[in-house]
């Protein structure tokens, strides 16, 4: 865990008693409103927030490993998208090339592929703070928390990806350009007809080392135990990567990775979580 704890972003003030809309204390600025959205309107018109598919026009159809989930998204969550969006969002939309150099001001930077809510992402942000970390996840809600959480707790060295994974690594990053890979918890996708959606496959692993710079870490956990040898299998077969627990094949939790709340209901439920530690050869 960190030694810098991170607030909650989504604690909401409690309201005034009294008319609503009214304050009780005059110093006091007002809620802010939530625009009204109606029916068939995007929710993040113009740019003001992640796009719903923003490479589709763009790129082939293929089989995803995620669903894109535009789910319920909270009035702070919301107000943090439309605020921070412009300084901290970006959308894959494979149409260039993007300098992470510039955009995390030189530090190393991290790809971590699905982030739930992101407050381990926020809590390995605050940890190491000179380390960028290019959070790539789908999950409208969960961009807006992370947002909102990078925001409260200073943390300038978190960006937001918003779409396909796969098309941020082909089309938008250079060669040798990360300094790690992190995938926590992929959907295990457990019904063998949805295997072929597992994001950790050969091909996968294939573009992902010509993505990363020689020394980067590829850090994977699940706690799917069928998912865990197909992890291990396919980061094994991988040349350009070497297991750093080659005895045993896992490695132990790295005191890095927080212990999320998610997990923690598996490990009591008897789930038995998998770390795996692989780093691109020098050679």
């Amino acid at each position: 865990m960190s030694e810098n704890p991170v607030t909650p972003a989504d604690a909401a003030p409690t309201a005034p008693e009294g008319h609503a809309g009214a304050s009780a204390d005059p110093q006091t600025p007002p809620a802010r409103q939530t625009p009204v959205r109606h029916r068939g309107e995007p929710m993040f018109p113009d740019g003001t927030g992640p796009a719903a598919d923003p490479a589709g026009s763009h790129h082939e159809r293929r089989i995803r490993s995620f669903q894109p989930r535009r789910s319920r998204v909270s009035p702070s969550q919301a107000d943090a998208l439309r605020r921070l969006w412009p300084k901290w969002g970006l959308d894959i939309d494979g149409l260039s090339r993007i300098d992470l150099d510039e955009l995390f001001d030189g530090l190393p930077v991290v790809l971590e592929i699905g982030f739930g809510m992101g407050e381990a992402t926020a809590q390995m942000a605050a940890a190491d703070p000179d380390t960028g970390i290019l959070a790539c996840d789908v999950h409208t809600p969960g961009q807006g928390n992370l947002l909102a959480l990078a925001e409260r707790n200073g943390l300038s060295n978190i960006r937001v990806a918003n779409g396909d994974a796969i098309i941020l690594l082909r089309e938008m990053l250079a060669p040798a350009s990360l300094a790690g890979l992190r995938v926590y918890f992929p959907d295990p996708w457990p019904k063998k007809r949805h295997h072929k959606r597992r994001l950790i496959q050969p091909e996968f692993l294939s573009l992902v080392s010509t993505r990363l710079a020689p020394g980067a870490i590829v850090h994977c956990a699940t706690d799917w135990e069928p998912y865990a040898e197909q992890m291990l299998e396919v980061l094994s077969a991988e040349p350009s990567l070497e297991n750093l627990h080659p005895d045993s094949g896992y490695a132990p939790r790295p005191g890095f990775r927080p212990l999320t709340k998610f997990e923690g209901q598996g490990l009591d439920k008897g789930h038995v979580v998998h770390d795996l530690l692989f780093r691109r050869r020098t050679d």
